[in-house]
């Protein structure tokens, strides 16, 4: 019996009624995956949506080589689909990425270099303050520019101190990372890339950041309602760092 290739790149895509552009998305990415050597899956995991999305997916499996979907009956919350996708995968590397294609697949090309000198988490951003050369293609309105400048400085004061851009939704683990993580997070929402970050921290990881070209999607499912849950969630996740509740034995 030949023995199965080793998967080295995972692609795992939260999805939430995402019927009309998710079809794009995954065009976007078999056309740079099938011309990569290594081995990959892809794996769009369905937030309980109600539209077709899950029927557009298995329509495209057609299409898209190494292209699998799971389908939640009930909503998880952005949060809880990518660390059910996350610990479901089986590559080497893991990363997710938005469904919308707001960045590209390809940026996982200036993730390798920092791969190769031994980092285990690198995530993108679209704030210069992080890394020099990120570009929002479309300029935000002026109330996210002011909230999302005064929660990224709350977001450093309680959680992860240093990183400007903690919600791209562009990042990448090395499996490791991965097992090490994941099953400690807590939060199913918006603030769940603030406790990844917060636990990598505590656990002692090296975080790489690299500059992303974003382009933000108006059709966002991101509501005013979203960003205040992240901030009671930022408060959550402070909590549990204090109360140790993630499990981190603390260094002597």
């Amino acid at each position: 019996m030949a023995k199965t290739k080793e998967i080295y790149l995972s692609i795992v895509i939260p999805a939430y009624n995402e019927e009309k552009r998710i079809g794009a998305t995954l065009l976007a990415i078999d056309k740079y995956m099938e011309k990569q050597k290594y081995a990959y899956e892809i794996l769009v995991v369905s937030d309980g949506s109600t539209d077709k999305t899950v029927d557009v997916v298995q329509k495209y499996k057609q299409l898209v080589k190494n292209l699998e979907v799971i389908d939640n009956l009930e909503n998880k919350g952005k949060g809880g689909v990518v660390r059910q996708g996350m610990l479901a995968a089986r590559g080497k590397y893991r990363i997710f990425m938005d469904a919308d294609n707001s960045t590209a697949v390809d940026h996982v090309e200036k993730m390798w270099p920092f791969f190769e000198k031994g980092y285990h988490i690198v995530i993108g951003t679209r704030d210069s303050k992080d890394a020099k050369g990120s570009v929002q293609a479309v300029k935000q309105p002026l109330h996210r520019i002011l909230i999302g400048n005064a929660g990224n400085l709350l977001i450093q004061l309680l959680a992860v101190p240093g990183i400007w851009d903690t919600q791209c939704g562009f990042k990448g683990f090395s499996d490791k990372a991965v097992e090490d993580i994941f099953p400690r997070l807590k939060i199913n929402r918006w603030g769940f890339d603030i406790e990844i970050l917060a636990i990598a921290k505590r656990l002692g990881y090296k975080i790489g950041i690299f500059p992303v070209y974003w382009e933000n999607d108006p059709k966002s499912h991101v509501k005013f309602t979203g960003y205040l849950n992240t901030f009671r969630e930022l408060f959550i996740i402070r909590w549990n760092l204090w109360r140790n509740k993630y499990g981190i034995k603390r260094k002597k």
